[in-house]
């Protein structure tokens, strides 16, 4: 059963849904850029099984606050903020593009915060050219002021920021989703050489590894995640 709930973190409202058992170890999943919690239904009950699954709306997402300022340290923040506010103290941690880049963020600068980190067809910190985004028709459930800011960071990353990747202590996954990506590969060589425990797994199935094949994904990161942790860990 997946209960709906929200936590006020940093001053705004973040969305989120816990499922699985309650005093299981916490695996948190970050979602992509205009997605939310729910896109991660076609795999969260493959997930679930002896752990609590927390998926959150980061902010200017879904059912979390749309408060006008973004910016992916504000949204490292809030992840931060909501680990402190439900009392999870290490987690495993899985990031889908935008969420990846969230969460190998807050792994660079919590490392003791993250047990395991599983990044999903997430962009390494590297200047990219720039398109224009095209705001779709209609409502939308996310902001688009969001999108504009965070894709301009994206595009062109501080330049401390892929140094930074070099602090990540968790055994990382680098899930890339093969030619079919809109992201190219060297990106993720880039991630897997400077993450020190990195390894990268190839599912070729483009840039939404985890709609596009579900079972496939579960079964890479539940190995990834119940393989025994490496010595001194």
């Amino acid at each position: 059963m997946t209960e709906r709930c929200a936590v006020t973190v940093n001053g705004i409202r973040l969305a989120y849904e816990v499922s699985g058992p309650a005093g299981g170890p916490p695996l948190v999943l970050l979602h992509a850029l205009g997605q939310s919690a729910g896109h991660w239904a076609p795999v969260r009950d493959a997930l679930a099984p002896g752990r609590r699954v927390y998926a959150l709306d980061l902010r200017g997402h879904g059912r979390s606050e749309w408060p006008g300022r973004y910016s992916l340290e504000l949204m490292r923040d809030d992840v931060l903020g909501f680990l402190d506010a439900l009392g999870l103290d290490r987690v495993e941690l899985v990031g889908h593009s935008l969420g990846g880049v969230v969460a190998y963020l807050l792994a660079a600068q919590r490392p003791h915060r993250v047990t395991r980190l599983v990044l999903e067809d997430a962009p390494a910190p590297l200047p990219r050219e720039p398109v224009a985004p095209v705001r779709p028709e209609g409502d939308l459930d996310f902001d688009w002021a969001m999108v504009l800011a965070v894709r301009q960071e994206l595009d062109r990353p501080p330049a401390d920021r892929l140094a930074a990747l070099e602090r990540i202590s968790a055994p990382t996954l680098v899930l890339y989703g093969g030619p079919a990506s809109h992201l190219p590969a060297a990106s993720f060589d880039e991630v897997t050489r400077r993450v020190p425990d990195a390894r990268m797994v190839t599912l070729p199935y483009g840039h939404l590894i985890h709609a596009a094949a579900p079972r496939e994904f579960a079964e890479a990161v539940t190995a990834f995640l119940t393989a025994p942790a490496p010595a001194g860990r």
